[in-house]
């Protein structure tokens, strides 16, 4: 526990102490970004039954056909009006016709419709110059859902798309498992928070600012339990008011400083601690641990490095408690555009812009990259990883970005990925 534990190694323990929260019952207005713990099975076909496609006129093919083989029309006669929303009450039969909206029900006895356009007609009558194969502008009965399928699978996070089927299957209330609760903390006699007086000497408290909404973003609850002051006390007061939620992040006083006493409270608390110190850059000083069965992250003091290692540690750790199949943001292989050289002692994470060129990932980083420069996490869209062995890199070598933003995500055909570099499963039911 001395030594540095590589990022590999404290993601799968972090993993491994973690395990999906309990269930809830929400309705469908509230489902969006959450994750289902159930299983949607169809209790019925969707279409229920085969409907028109087009407004026209539902037939019998056999009315049709041979007279089209030798080019003459076909008149028919109009017996009924179906609108959407209505079923018809009378059967279509030999020379018959009924006129149709779409989404109405097809009549019994037909089997084709026809486009309204390609017609001439009446209301007592339609002639039919254009042939149509049989089935033409019908959407069968089952054709988008079929009664028993499993439509949308336990471990889904619920998009637009789901909410839409959620309610095609009449689902106003889910079942969806709990978002994690997150209490964030920060230390330091240095720092100010933004509703209280402060002096020249003070710096602002951006860093629960930022990991709250980290957390949003991740699915989770924020607490802000404010700034703890730099001794044993008032730190051990604000950790056990932390220990209320699931998690309980605390930046700062995690080195090894006269004033850094997160250790010895931890301790103190009856800590079960995992790893102190990360083989990455930044966020070496970095513990983990369980107080009282809670899961306990004491995260660096600059600003890059908490957002870095909540990146890597903590965001993984709270999807899997929210219930998501995959815990690693997406992932490209992409061209670099500078110099870069480093010790082979640690994984390094660069801040950098992604973009694509005719076709090719293409990546720089943000410019000066030292962990207390906010904008350079501003400005980034993806975090470049650098392995530890890797020394040198040089324009035009291939890297590993893990992409940060949604929009360029949705813009990008690349494929999300779990921290082990597997795909999430797809499946459904199992």
């Amino acid at each position: 526990m001395q030594g540095l534990t590589s990022l590999q190694d404290a993601q799968k323990i972090v993993l491994d102490a973690a395990s999906p929260r309990g269930l809830e019952k929400i309705g469908l207005l509230e489902v969006l970004g959450r994750v289902l713990s159930e299983d949607i099975i169809a209790q019925r076909d969707n279409p229920p039954w085969d409907n028109s496609a087009m407004d026209g006129f539902a037939v019998r093919h056999e009315d049709i056909k041979q007279e089209h083989a030798i080019g003459k029309a076909v008149t028919l006669k109009v017996i009924e009006d179906v609108p959407a929303g209505k079923m018809a009450t009378k059967t279509v039969g030999p020379g018959q016709a009924i006129r149709i909206m779409t989404g109405a029900p097809v009549p019994k006895g037909a089997d084709t419709v026809l486009k309204v356009e390609d017609t001439e007609h009446t209301p007592d009558s339609v002639k039919v110059f254009k042939p149509e194969p049989r089935g033409s502008n019908i959407r069968p009965q089952g054709e988008d859902v079929k009664k028993g399928e499993c439509i949308i699978a336990k471990g889904t996070q619920i998009r637009p798309g789901e909410a839409g089927m959620l309610a095609i299957l009449a689902k106003s209330f889910v079942f969806v498992y709990q978002r994690p609760r997150v209490a964030i903390l920060s230390t330091g006699d240095e720092l100010a928070d933004l509703d209280e007086r402060f002096s020249e000497e003070k710096i602002i408290n951006s860093n629960s600012w930022g990991i709250a909404a980290a957390v949003q973003e991740a699915g989770g609850v924020p607490f802000l339990l404010g700034i703890a002051k730099d001794n044993p006390a008032a730190l051990k007061e604000k950790i056990m008011h932390g220990l209320n939620a699931d998690i309980l992040v605390l930046s700062g006083g995690v080195s090894m400083g006269d004033h850094d006493f997160t250790k010895a409270v931890f301790q103190d608390l009856g800590a079960e601690m995992h790893f102190w110190k990360l083989a990455i850059r930044p966020g070496q000083p970095l513990a983990f641990g369980k107080i009282q069965g809670k899961l306990a992250f004491g995260l660096p003091g600059n600003p890059v490095s908490s957002m870095v290692t909540f990146e890597q540690l903590v965001r993984p750790v709270m999807l899997k408690m929210g219930g998501h199949r995959s815990y690693g943001r997406p992932v490209v292989q992409a061209q670099f555009q500078e110099k870069f050289s480093k010790r082979t002692d640690r994984r390094h994470f660069l801040r950098g812009i992604l973009t694509r060129e005719d076709g090719v990932f293409k990546v720089r980083t943000t410019g000066e990259q030292g962990s207390g420069i906010l904008t350079s996490m501003v400005k980034a869209n993806c975090l470049i990883d650098i392995p530890q062995e890797v020394e040198k890199l040089n324009p035009g070598d291939t890297v590993t970005v893990q992409i940060l933003s949604a929009q360029l995500w949705d813009r990008t055909p690349v494929n999300r990925e779990t921290l082990n570099g597997k795909r999430a499963d797809s499946g459904c039911c199992d």
